[in-house]
């Protein structure tokens, strides 16, 4: 299957104002973080890239084990994250010293989409902060030039 990056962010972007919901992945129900990305996936690809087991919110202090960048390793593409574009994935630390476990949609050259708790999915500046925090980058698969 082959997309662009467009089609990445009008899927990201569909899903905007559908409200936080640890471990949920319905657009317009419920999702996090994680789940966000996951249905952006499965709308381009059809169904997951794989099972996702039931997580805590704390999981990542928990384990001290960089789940998420695995799983991103194993399913996306790594990209030099001065050269993120439309449509990447962003992965993110709160802290310099703490496993990542953020994730957002890069929509434009400044903003991003992400859901975070509390807060329904939106479209918000990827300001120095994000970017300072920023652990890796990742492109799905199959974007079309």
């Amino acid at each position: 299957m082959s997309y662009s990056r467009d089609d990445i962010v009008a899927e990201a972007r569909r899903w905007i104002g559908t409200p936080y919901h640890h471990q949920a992945s319905l657009r317009g129900i419920g999702t996090d973080c994680l789940g966000l990305v996951r249905g952006v996936w499965r709308a381009l690809h059809g169904t997951e890239a794989e099972a996702v087991p039931a997580y805590s919110r704390d999981w990542a202090e928990a384990t001290g084990v960089e789940t998420m960048l695995a799983a991103a390793r194993r399913h996306l593409i790594e990209r030099d994250r001065i050269a993120a574009e439309h449509g990447d994935i962003l992965i993110f630390r709160y802290r310099a010293d703490a496993i990542a476990k953020h994730v957002g949609i890069l929509s434009g050259p400044l903003t991003m989409i992400h859901a975070i708790e509390g807060r329904a999915v939106a479209e918000v500046p990827f300001t120095p902060w994000w970017r300072r925090h920023t652990a890796a980058v990742f492109s799905f698969p199959g974007i079309r030039s």
